[in-house]
């Protein structure tokens, strides 16, 4: 009887061992599937590719789940796709459609890469209006607002917008949304304060904001492009985070400093003396402040280099806001760029390091057309 006892026992023991080895699963290392060829009219048209960290100029992780049988298991799977929007248009400055892959050839440093993604689809796309609201814009605020407006007038219902004003602070005076009762509303809410933390609101728009936007994307920037209080980031900082985003930017640039008391100057202080030499018909002694910080002739040479640098950087265009009309007309052509991109992709032949700039150029094997695009971009966290 004590031998039958201990069989049973051994046998439900061996039992329980063999159901819980049963019901154990492993994950399965899926494979980096290779991004779609899109063509215009595909019905693979809203796969996107791995995009890269930064905006498509550096290295990421693409997620990759395994079947349902292993238990929701997520493999992180590293990609290199370096992934541009081109726009390309003719001599008369029209953007130019029908174009197909074989249109296109990549060169990273000199040396051809093979396209390896392609899409010619028109979609909607998402824009951060960025409203420079410091002192300095205080004259023209309202041509600011009138502009930005004009912009939102040019969208189509399915484009959508923020709304970012930035002075010292900045603020978010709507998310992104599609309703244009919404967006002229927080436009017009947008006044004036103290400061400007320009180089501050382009990291925190490119570096936060950005990223929790999917799609094609760009920034409209209105601005004087003169900083005055930004402590947490700088000329070459945001340049750089230009540089990597898949973003593209536009800078609209008013020109203030005509609006500035005194007409701009140096940076020190003048005493009762030299007051009353002045008054005596001396001159203003070299190196004195004549107008607050941001108003002087060499703040403003920057503040035009840095705008013309940060949208040259991210494959975008600078524009002097000259008149409401002529703005009008570019934000129309902006729009248009904007849904109608074409998107290139490759897997670089070399791998590099973080920091590592590479060039980039892009030709289109057609006549008369011009092709605008990053013509660069840095290898971020690897």
């Amino acid at each position: 009887m004590k031998k039958v006892i201990i069989a049973a026992i051994c046998l439900g023991i061996l039992s329980l061992g063999i159901s819980a080895q049963s019901t154990r699963t492993r994950p399965r290392v899926v494979a980096t599937p290779q991004p779609p060829v899109i063509k215009g009219g595909s019905t693979e048209q809203n796969r996107r590719p791995p995009i890269l960290n930064g905006g498509g100029n550096t290295q990421s992780d693409q997620e990759t789940s395994a079947d349902n049988s292993d238990d929701g298991d997520v493999i992180r799977v590293e990609t290199n796709l370096v992934t541009m929007p081109v726009s390309v248009l003719d001599r008369n400055g029209r953007f130019v459609t029908g174009l197909t892959q074989r249109d296109f050839r990549i060169f990273e440093n000199g040396k051809e890469q093979k396209v390896d993604y392609f899409q010619s689809v028109e979609q909607p796309f998402t824009v951060i209006l960025m409203i420079d609201v410091s002192p300095s814009t205080q004259y023209k605020i309202d041509e600011i607002q009138d502009a930005a407006i004009a912009f939102i007038d040019q969208l189509r219902d399915n484009d959508k917008v923020m709304v970012v004003a930035f002075d010292e602070k900045t603020r978010i005076l709507s998310p992104v949304t599609n309703d244009r009762r919404m967006l002229r509303n927080a436009i017009r809410q947008a006044e004036f304060g103290d400061g400007t933390s320009l180089y501050e609101s382009v990291d925190r728009v490119i570096n936060s904001e950005l990223r929790r936007i999917q799609g094609r994307k760009a920034v409209v920037l209105f601005t004087d492009g003169v900083d005055t209080t930004s402590r947490r980031a700088n000329y070459e900082s945001t340049i750089a985070d230009a540089e990597e985003t898949d973003a593209i930017i536009y800078t609209i640039r008013y020109d203030t400093q005509r609006d500035q008391p005194m007409g701009g100057g140096g940076t020190g202080k003048i005493g009762v003396g030299g007051i009353i030499n002045i008054l005596l018909g001396g001159k203003i002694p070299s190196g004195v402040m004549t107008g607050p910080a941001g108003s002087s002739s060499a703040e403003y040479r920057k503040g035009k280099q840095y705008l013309d640098e940060l949208s040259r950087r991210s494959g975008g265009r600078n524009f002097e806001a000259l008149s409401l009309a002529n703005l009008e007309n570019a934000f129309s052509g902006i729009a248009e760029e904007l849904r109608r991109q074409y998107s290139l992709g490759y897997y670089p032949e070399t791998f590099g390091k973080k920091g590592d700039r590479r060039q980039i150029q892009i030709r289109v094997m057609k006549p008369d057309l011009v092709v605008r695009a990053k013509t660069s971009y840095i290898i971020g966290e690897q």
